[in-house]
């Protein structure tokens, strides 16, 4: 029962840095900063970071990182490289509102995919759940209005987000089917190194049709917290919770980035509390219970 808590608070944690992951990434828009580029600097930063603590571990562990070389590069390709590069550029295209609502798919798409894999089963507690989640994420981005999920009109932008959803359900399928013997750090190291092979082109590209980058404050600060908290440590939280319950149950804290992304709204802008935040928390709240409740095998 205590690992379980454990692994509840790691995805809380993963959700609320990825949550400021959206807001920040706005943000990058705002400051014009170049989408890919920022990833590149982003994964650059955090491979130069883990390499002095994760160097040993991992020459230590070549024969089974051998063994699993295809695995930890695809899984490196689909995040690291696709994942994070589209989802700030689907930002330049679309609202953070419309981008997290799309992302509620990751749940439905994760128990799909474990099923396909037969890695996990599913179970009426974990449909229903994640029915009464996507009902709380709705509620929230309506502001209880039904009129304005009718009328949310689907851009560039949203489409992009709908590759981060399959890749994001696959990693999470592929990490729960896959046991590593090195730690969780070690693995986005080597994720990380895979990943930056697919990005440096993405750099090139921008560069290549006049897209330039100011070496500002704004860009620094950007970067850090892309960099610690997104990367370094909900990749750290969301590996490790995967690890002890499952993606099936996992997945269904994915639907606590639209609620943190309203409070954290409320903070940064000033934005009033309502009550349709609150109904949505206790619909979101209410589904992740249910997913993983004790007898859900």
């Amino acid at each position: 029962m205590q690992k379980t808590n454990l692994a509840y608070l790691l995805l809380v944690l993963s959700a609320m840095f990825w949550a400021g992951n959206f807001i920040v990434g706005k943000f990058a828009t705002l400051f014009q900063i170049p989408p890919l580029t920022l990833n590149v600097f982003r994964w650059v930063s955090v491979w130069l970071i883990l390499m002095p603590f994760t160097y040993k571990e991992i020459s230590n562990n070549l024969p089974n990182i051998k063994k699993n070389w295809f695995v930890i590069s695809f899984m490196g390709v689909i995040t690291i490289s696709i994942f994070n590069s589209v989802v700030y550029v689907a930002l330049n295209h679309t609202q953070v509102i419309n981008a997290v609502l799309v992302l509620a798919a990751i749940p439905a798409a994760t128990i799909v995919l474990s099923s396909l894999m037969n890695i996990e089963k599913t179970n009426i507690f974990q449909l229903l759940g994640l029915f009464l989640s996507i009902i709380g994420i709705g509620t929230i981005i309506s502001n209880g209005d039904i009129q304005k999920i009718i009328s949310l009109s689907f851009n560039k932008g949203d489409l992009l987000m709908l590759v981060c959803v399959i890749t994001w359900a696959l990693y999470s399928t592929l990490l729960k089917k896959n046991k590593f013997k090195f730690s969780q750090f070690s693995l986005i190291q080597l994720m990380v190194s895979v990943g930056l092979l697919f990005l440096i082109p993405q750099f090139f590209y921008e560069k290549s049709i006049g897209l330039e980058l100011n070496y500002n404050k704004a860009f620094f600060l950007i970067l850090f917290y892309v960099v610690v908290f997104p990367a370094i440590a909900a990749y750290y939280c969301w590996q490790k919770g995967v690890e002890i319950i499952g993606p099936n149950r996992a997945s269904m804290f994915i639907q606590l980035i639209p609620l943190f992304s309203a409070v954290m709204a409320i903070i940064i802008f000033n934005e009033k509390f309502e009550s349709y935040h609150f109904a949505g928390a206790i619909f979101i709240l209410t589904g992740i219970y249910l997913a993983n409740r004790k007898n859900n095998d």
